[in-house]
């Protein structure tokens, strides 16, 4: 059969998901084996139950949307309301109810954070904070190395998403300046509990998930968790496959309440293709005279096109308390990833005829891509932590030491060549795969930190200062002309006032930089981008009430940008750019009895005010001045039967601009929603994300290239808990 012919390839893998879920069910008939009752002659465990008024663990489960703790904006155990620096914790309850499948769609529901900026895109998650893209961790280790070197991480994975707004750098050494996203895995637990699920949905989904955790010995010193899922779908895209398998086995040894270590380990595998052809301003924003480019329009070559990606990564962390002062903590990861990136997409970057041939409403023209990155990356985090008191004044003072040790080599492709396609009668199989391959250019970044922080708390007042230091080097092909020294200083701020009411209110300063690779006309390296952020807020807590309202005023500006000039009289490259954000920020979280509720309003005044002249006072690309959004959901009993759940939400993103103040891209506003019953060990759920499959732009660029947005996806999904 041609491959014309064939509209889809829909991958089938029924053997591997049938022996998948028989390994799973082997483990959980002996973990039930290993955990039955004991004899009747022998002394049961103590059981203890576990109140809501128990402290919560900043890596641990939370009931309900509404966080208390947080470990990434401080690295230390501080409450939500006493950082003086906007966060948002997304907690494991919020990323089922609101069905994300995605880190990116689990972040929609945020105050500040636009995401999936490139539309529906199965290489990375593309979220941007406060108008700028963000830097991403696992655990508090960097963990995503430039583009397209890494999987994407599965929700399913996550105890929680926090999301710390505006500068890190103090913490967490050079990033971008609109924040970080920091991921915290699932991690073993002293109670048992164990379940396992399917799902299905559209685009042929099917998929098989688990989750085991609990304690291994009668003491409860050694604790275990498996994490596991398999996926077989096709997707939104004609020819294009979302299939994933993912394993994360993890132990805890804690011979003591004081000491405590954590072995964490994941597999996982993408098997994916080019969901964004990099289509043209003409037959997606703009009107074409022989209509628009479908949605479903699969630009690259079945056979050829893949986006297959690979990670093995093993860790650890340690904590040690030595008494009520001195604790000492050891962050680690190690991490191997490969990636087969194979494409073929829109050719000609040349603004309004991008991508069209001359005199053609039908024929793209294309390009062909072959690239094969290997990451390897080493990661460690040592935090010394002492509190103590000098009089009426008391002490968490940290001090730190991390390095990060990544490095990027692979084969790339040559030659090869792909005929223009028929947009709306596509013809496959003209084209020739690169005719040879060579070794990429050696890149390694090495970056070492020390930091200082001290969280001073005087009667009602919170004073938190911060210093650190990084020494970072990059260096490509292994050639001093290659190389890029940047040695660093950021400093962080902040001030808080706690009320007897619960109201908190607060001022911060924060610092950030990033290297930037390359050279000006001049041989000179170029400087690091560099941020810094003035943020003023108030913190609401209501006493007794699992809830929390924020607002928070901001001015953010990123120096040291890369824009075209003149350098000598020649053409060239200089650093004269300089962006600023200013902004207001409005985000409440509830969970009170039966109703989980978020409601968010943001805005944003992102301009260039130091650029080229088409730059100069512009609006930053793809970034709308106004976001919202809503959702709740309510638990109910139906025919006296309860656990029954209803949620719906909105969000609204407001018209953006490609950079230039031209080509205005329109709001929209998507629905989604969800249907559940979760009453004793069964767990039932239908997810509508765009429900009304509202079919929209999310950005275009100057460039010349416009990405749509997501389509509508149904899943329904059935857990078992034993």
């Amino acid at each position: 059969m041609s491959v014309c012919a064939r509209r889809r390839v829909r991958g089938t893998h029924a053997f591997r998901l049938t022996t998948f879920a028989l390994s799973m069910q082997a483990a959980s008939v002996s973990l039930a084996q290993e955990q039955a009752p004991a004899p009747a002659h022998q002394e049961l465990p103590t059981i203890t139950v576990r109140g809501s008024n128990l402290p919560e663990s900043p890596t641990g489960p939370v009931h309900g949307f509404v966080a208390k703790q947080a470990v990434t904006a401080t690295k230390t155990d501080t409450p939500i309301m006493e950082t003086p620096q906007s966060i948002t914790v997304i907690t494991r309850d919020r990323i089922e109810l609101t069905g994300a499948q995605s880190v990116a769609q689990a972040a929609g529901y945020t105050a500040g954070v636009s995401a999936a900026g490139f539309g529906t895109d199965n290489r990375t998650d593309s979220i941007k904070i406060r108008g700028t893209d963000s830097t991403q961790y696992l655990d508090g280790l960097l963990n995503a190395v430039g583009f397209y070197n890494n999987t994407r991480p599965d929700p399913y994975a996550l105890e929680r998403i926090e999301i710390l707004k505006g500068p890190s750098g103090m913490l967490y050494g050079q990033g971008s300046v609109g924040g970080v996203v920091n991921l915290v895995s699932k991690r073993p637990q002293a109670e048992a509990a164990r379940e396992i699920g399917v799902s299905f949905g559209n685009f042929n989904r099917k998929q098989i998930q688990a989750d085991f955790t609990g304690p291994i010995d009668a003491d409860g010193k050694w604790l275990y968790r498996f994490v596991a899922l398999a996926r077989d779908s096709d997707a939104s895209v004609d020819y294009v496959k979302d299939n994933r398998y993912y394993i994360a086995p993890s132990l805890t040894y804690r011979p003591t309440s004081d000491t405590s270590f954590t072995l964490l380990a994941n597999f996982q595998k993408d098997d994916s293709g080019s969901m964004i052809g990099f289509f043209p301003w003409r037959g997606t924003q703009i009107e074409n005279p022989a209509g628009q480019i479908p949605q479903s329009f699969f630009i690259s070559e079945p056979g050829f096109d893949k986006y297959t990606a690979e990670q093995h990564a093993v860790g650890y962390q340690f904590e040690h308390k030595f008494n009520d002062t001195f604790t000492v903590r050891q962050n680690l990861r190690y991490s191997h990833s490969t990636v087969d990136y194979r494409s073929i997409y829109t050719a000609g970057y040349t603004g309004a005829t991008h991508g069209w041939v001359p005199g053609s409403d039908i024929m793209l023209r294309r390009t062909i891509y072959l690239n094969q990155p290997t990451l390897n990356q080493l990661a460690v985090d040592t935090q010394v932590q002492s509190k103590f008191g000098t009089g009426p004044v008391r002490h968490t003072l940290l001090s730190g030491f991390d390095y990060q040790n990544n490095e990027i080599t692979g084969r790339t492709g040559v030659g090869g060549f792909a005929a223009p396609i028929n947009v709306f009668n596509p013809v496959y199989g003209n084209y020739q795969a690169p005719t040879s391959t060579r070794d990429l250019a050696p890149a390694k970044q090495i970056q070492t930190g020390a930091y200082l922080q001290d969280q001073i708390e005087w009667n009602k007042w919170l004073l938190m200062l911060g210093l650190r230091y990084d020494w970072s080097r990059a260096a490509q092909d292994n050639t001093p002309a290659g190389s890029r020294d940047d040695n660093e200083l950021t400093k962080r701020f902040g001030l808080m006032y706690r009320s007897d009411f619960g109201l908190n209110p607060y001022v911060s300063y924060a610092e950030s930089f990033q290297g930037q690779a390359g050279f000006n006309v001049d041989g000179g390296a170029f400087k690091p981008l560099r941020g810094k952020q003035w943020e003023v807020g108030v913190k609401y807590q209501p006493p007794g009430r699992n809830m929390t309202l924020t607002a928070s005023l901001f001015d953010m500006r990123e120096e040291n940008r890369k824009v075209a000039g003149v350098v000598n009289g020649l053409p060239g490259t200089v650093q004269v750019g300089e962006a600023r954000t200013r902004g207001a920020e409005l985000e409440a979280l509830v969970s009170l009895g039966r109703l989980d509720l978020i409601a968010t309003y943001t805005y944003l005044d992102a301009k260039v005010i130091e650029g080229t002249a088409a730059e100069q006072g512009q609006r930053l690309a793809s970034i709308p001045a106004n976001m919202a959004s809503l959702w709740a959901n309510y638990r109910f009993s139906l025919f006296d039967m309860p656990g029954f759940v209803a949620g719906a939400g909105v969000r609204y993103n407001g018209p953006s601009y490609d950079g230039t103040g031209n080509n205005r891209v329109g709001g929209f506003t998507l629905f989604d929603a969800v249907l559940a019953y979760d009453h004793g060990p069964i767990r039932v759920s239908l997810n509508m994300n765009n429900l009304f499959n509202k079919q929209y732009i999310n950005t275009c660029i100057a460039r010349g290239d416009c990405f749509f947005g997501t389509q509508r996806t149904i899943i329904g999904n059935v857990t078992y808990r034993f």
